[in-house]
């Protein structure tokens, strides 16, 4: 036992003591008054036995007595006797959800937990972290730390493979002489992404705006100029600027409807639908559009059809959308056809509704990005169309809330199907 266990074990002694003296000093003091009053009025040989007596008397009040006040001192010793130091140092790594490494004054790996061997593979004790971390970030924290420079640095850490990952890390010796030190990593991936969609949402949307803008300001600029008399150019500037408006007011329709969907996302519906009615509603109010792009709209319907738990104008706008982007982009097929299954006859036993066009079809490598907003295939061709490249972004977050997703399916040739699929209840 060292020296300063040894002195920590009589300062406990010492305290432990002064506690229960000051608990029974009454019990001591009536036995010293017993003894004297012995003493004095018996003779001699009676004191030995009165000493006998006081001595019961101190033992007994000195004997451990489990009160709970002793209980709560010796509680608070433990606690004092750095309790924590006793725990197990992989047992605290461990507790750490983020990746943690310890390692040595030589930059080897002491310990490694479960959280960074699963993002960094294998990290064995022993292993040099500046032959693992070969990024000049890492290299240069882990020296400066190592040579003294800093007693905690922070850095940023990127990896591509085999998905791309950005840590915060950081750096620091673990107390003061121990000769350890522990980089610890947090994951910063989906905050900058987040902070990257953001910032292409903010350049997409000001793009988007700032085009039809621009004509706008141009064409009165040429109706106050040169084109002052020309009424039939006058009318013609004006048929440009009045649809260039209408297009920054879908665009700002859109945009709001996609706020107002982001700040309810998980405010699941309540209310029951007729699914079959809405997609009935939807059809008989694009026929028009899709007679002017030459497209006529079939119908095959199961007889099953339950209703489903949503928001009537949601469901609507989803539909809408899909119905209406298969007639603009998929005219060249002629039809367009939305079909409704039910859970009985479907073998995932859920609702699904396809909307089917035989047009150009989707490649296969934009499949998985057309949800995205303001992605477009052929941004020509959805300017032509009239389309803002939010609309499959709104039927992602409305489908998301009704607990529903979509599906899409594509070929190049052979058109595109875009499936809803209603969980059974």
């Amino acid at each position: 036992m060292s020296a300063a266990s040894r002195d920590n074990g009589r300062g406990r002694a010492a305290r432990l003591f002064a506690h229960r003296f000051r608990q029974n000093r009454w019990m001591l003091a009536a036995g010293v008054a017993a003894v004297l009053g012995v003493f004095l009025a018996l003779p001699q040989w009676p004191w030995v036995v009165a000493c006998v007596i006081a001595a019961l008397f101190v033992v007994a009040a000195l004997a451990p007595s489990r009160t709970a006040d002793q209980r709560r001192v010796e509680a608070e010793e433990v606690s004092n006797s750095g309790g924590l130091i006793g725990l197990s140092s992989e047992n605290l790594a461990a507790a750490v959800t983020d990746p943690l490494i310890v390692f040595d004054g030589a930059g080897a790996v002491v310990h490694a937990n479960a959280a960074a061997t699963a993002a960094f593979g294998a990290l064995h004790p022993g292993i040099l972290l500046l032959l693992k971390f070969r990024a000049p970030e890492m290299q240069e924290i882990i020296q400066a730390v190592l040579f003294g420079h800093a007693t905690a640095r922070q850095t940023d850490y990127s990896e591509r493979v085999p998905i791309e990952r950005v840590f915060r890390v950081t750096v620091s010796a673990v107390g003061r002489g121990t000769g350890f030190y522990v980089m610890v990593f947090k994951d910063q991936s989906e905050t900058r992404r987040i902070d990257r969609m953001r910032a292409d949402f903010i350049a997409n949307a000001s793009h988007e705006l700032r085009t039809p803008l621009a004509s706008i300001s141009g064409f009165v600029e040429t109706l106050r100029g040169p084109a002052r008399d020309d009424a039939k150019a006058r009318d013609q500037f004006l048929q440009i600027m009045q649809n260039q408006t209408a297009r920054m007011a879908r665009l700002i329709d859109d945009l709001l409807s996609l706020s107002r969907l982001e700040m309810k996302p998980f405010l699941k519906p309540g209310a029951t639908v007729d699914l079959r009615g809405v997609v009935e509603s939807v059809i008989d109010s694009l026929t028009p559009l899709a007679k002017d792009s030459g497209v006529v709209i079939e119908r095959d319907f199961a007889d099953d059809i339950p209703a489903v738990l949503g928001d009537r104008d949601e469901l609507f706008q989803v539909f809408e959308n899909l119905v209406e982007n298969a007639c603009k982009y998929g005219q060249t097929g002629g039809r367009v056809i939305v079909s409704m299954v039910g859970p009985e006859t479907n073998a995932e036993k859920e609702t699904t509704v396809t909307i089917r066009d035989f047009g150009p079809g989707i490649p296969e490598e934009h499949i998985p990005r057309v949800t995205e907003r303001f992605y477009r295939i052929d941004g020509e061709l959805s300017r032509t169309q009239k389309g803002t490249g939010l609309g499959l972004a709104i039927v992602k977050h409305i489908l998301t809330r009704h607990k529903a997703h979509l599906t899409i399916r594509s070929k190049l040739g052979d058109g595109a199907a875009f499936t809803v699929h209603f969980p059974s209840e």
